[in-house]
Parts: C-alpha cells; sequence; structure tokens
C-alpha cells in the first residue's frame, strides 16, 4: 500500500511563497496522473493542480500563473511552488493521485497565510 507524506507548509504572509512536498513510499508518479488538493475550514476538499505521468500539467483557474506542479520521479516526490499567497489559499494541503485512488489520505501540510 502506497503511503504519501506532505510537508512545506507554514505561515506565511500574502504575497509570500511556500514550496509543498509530495514524498511516496514507492515509484507511482511514472504510472499515475498526481495531484495536489486543498481544504479549508468548512469547506470540502478541492482539486488543486494535478501532473500525468508524462509531465503534462493542469491547474485550477485560482491557482494559474501562482503555482507550478512539478515531480523528481528519482526522488518519488512531488511538489506544489507556490507563490504570489492570498489570504484565501489558508488551507490544508493533501496530495493523492487524480482520480483519487490511496487510501486513507495522508496528514497533510498547514498554510496559513496571514498578515
Amino acid at each position: 500500500q502506497v503511503q504519501l507524506v506532505e510537508s512545506g507548509g507554514g505561515l506565511v504572509q500574502p504575497g509570500g511563497s511556500l514550496r509543498l512536498s509530495c514524498a511516496a513510499s514507492r515509484s507511482i508518479f511514472t504510472i499515475y496522473t498526481m495531484g495536489w488538493y486543498r481544504q479549508a475550514p468548512g469547506k470540502t476538499r478541492e482539486l488543486v493542480a494535478r501532473i500525468t505521468s508524462s509531465g503534462s500539467t493542469n491547474y485550477a483557474d485560482f491557482v494559474k500563473g501562482r503555482f507550478t506542479i512539478s515531480g523528481d520521479n528519482a526522488k518519488n516526490t512531488m511538489y506544489l511552488q507556490m507563490n504570489s499567497l492570498q489570504p484565501e489559499d489558508t488551507a490544508v494541503y493533501y496530495c493523492n493521485t487524480n482520480p483519487v485512488l490511496i487510501s486513507p489520505w495522508g496528514q497533510g501540510t498547514q498554510v496559513t497565510v496571514s498578515s
């Protein structure tokens, strides 16, 4: 069973940047489309960005031009570079396949954007 561990979150001021990491317990990025998801308090979990096994990327409209998803297959690690962060980006960020296949979800990493 694959385990995913997210890291890299924290507290950042509006306009700041963070880079999130998603480490997989075994090689899956060459097989599956992977996604970054987020869940804000009181809201449902939503897809932020995804990357296919061949490296094609897609982004939700609300992060286009600000976030970049990438992967390092040799390290079994996926990244989310987040720039120009805004308070509405505050959420717990998770990674999983897209569509979601891995259960349970990882613990996520908290991103808080506040002055």
